[in-house]
């Protein structure tokens, strides 16, 4: 790799530490015409230089984040990307570099296959398999960035979440949205897949912190079932239930009450002892109508997240032609893990982007009537301490 701009060439390699979590970047004796990206963006073709026109096409307009984190991700995956070789269609070998700007294409700008190969210069079989060869290196190198938080970690979250909007004790926000899909005409699955609204989807389940991570996810289900039985599908809701999550330091509010850690959700999913949901119904105290500004305000952290992972990677935005319906859950899993990791490298290119306002657009409010009677004391006791008149 050549050197890093700005950096005054020097005879001999050496190495230069960024970050305590990036990698060492080589810098080498070669002139910065001769870069990677600059050497790379002059072979780049078709739709992702006609904006451009003559002016140099820059890395952040074609990734959405930072040089700097590209490399990141190049260094997290060499290992396993390097086993390979892959050729473009001037029989040239694809470095490293290459092939992760191929993968990271094909996922963020959501273009066919053949759009891919004709802009970087390759057929679109080479273009699949470099995708998925990304997708394994990225399930295998970078799973740890997609965890729940450790305890210390937890205390921040919790800290966080109520200086949002005064939840005490909160964990996390839950939500569920839908990955459309064209599936094939003989697909005699077709009405599993068939959801509320009438699509063919996929269902993508996350826990989010107050910075929009994904701290746990559940992919792989089809768009007919509910978000209530999403949720009673995955693992983390048998972990809750088993008294192993959601376990933590009590807080207490008052002389003689306190409240357990949960996650807040919306009116779809079931009130439960570790669940929060508002409360429904149109005559509701001010008590209750102001708990569910607030619960509302705090859980909008899941929708933005999901809102802001379908922006980045459009592969999952839009409707899926003839998806492997194996693969693409391992594709949504490493689209959560790449959305986490920009996040983790602070990657300002992030925050200037335009989002839009849903995430499933076109799709109505579920609403489930279950609720555990413990969850109904909890959210009880939440609304009269929020609105000063706990004892």
């Amino acid at each position: 790799m050549g050197p890093i701009r700005g950096l005054k060439r020097r005879k001999k390699t050496e190495t230069k530490k960024l970050d305590q979590n990036v990698f060492a970047v080589s810098v080498s004796s070669q002139p910065e015409s001769l870069d990677w990206w600059d050497e790379f963006s002059q072979r780049i073709t078709g739709p992702l230089s006609g904006s451009e026109s003559k002016e140099a096409i820059k890395f952040e307009s074609v990734f959405k984040f930072s040089r700097r984190t590209f490399d990141y991700i190049c260094s997290l995956v060499k290992e396993h990307m390097v086993t390979r070789n892959f050729s473009g269609s001037n029989g040239k070998h694809l470095s490293l570099q290459d092939q992760v700007a191929v993968a990271l294409r094909r996922l963020s700008s959501g273009e066919s296959l053949t759009n891919i190969g004709d802009s970087f210069g390759m057929n679109q079989s080479t273009v699949s398999q470099v995708t998925w060869r990304f997708v394994e290196a990225m399930e295998e190198r970078g799973l740890h960035y997609l965890c729940w938080p450790t305890q210390g970690e937890m205390e921040e979250i919790k800290s966080k979440f109520e200086r949002m909007r005064g939840l005490p004790n909160c964990c996390g926000a839950i939500d569920i949205t839908h990955i459309m899909m064209t599936l094939p005409t003989a697909d005699s699955s077709d009405d599993v897949w068939l959801d509320g609204e009438g699509n063919c989807s996929m269902t993508l389940q996350a826990i989010v912190d107050p910075e929009m991570r994904f701290r746990n996810i559940i992919t792989g289900w089809p768009g007919s079932m509910s978000d209530d039985i999403v949720l009673r599908s995955s693992g983390f809701f048998k972990l809750c239930e088993e008294g192993t999550c959601l376990n933590g330091k009590r807080m207490v509010l008052s002389e003689g009450t306190e409240v357990r850690e949960f996650i807040v959700g919306d009116s779809g999913f079931p009130l439960l002892e570790w669940l929060i949901t508002p409360y429904q119904g149109t005559k509701l105290s001010d008590n209750k109508s102001e708990f569910n500004k607030r619960l509302s305000a705090t859980q909008i952290v899941a929708r933005r997240a999901f809102v802001r992972l379908k922006e980045m990677w459009k592969i999952i935005q839009g409707v899926m032609w003839k998806p492997d319906k194996n693969k693409l859950p391992r594709i949504i899993l490493v689209c959560c893990i790449l959305h986490n990791i920009v996040i983790d490298m602070e990657d300002q290119v992030q925050d200037e982007m335009l989002l839009s306002h849903h995430h499933d657009s076109g799709y109505h409010q579920q609403s489930c009537e279950f609720a555990e009677k413990t969850g109904s004391l909890l959210r009880d006791k939440l609304s009269l301490y929020l609105s000063g008149k706990l004892p």
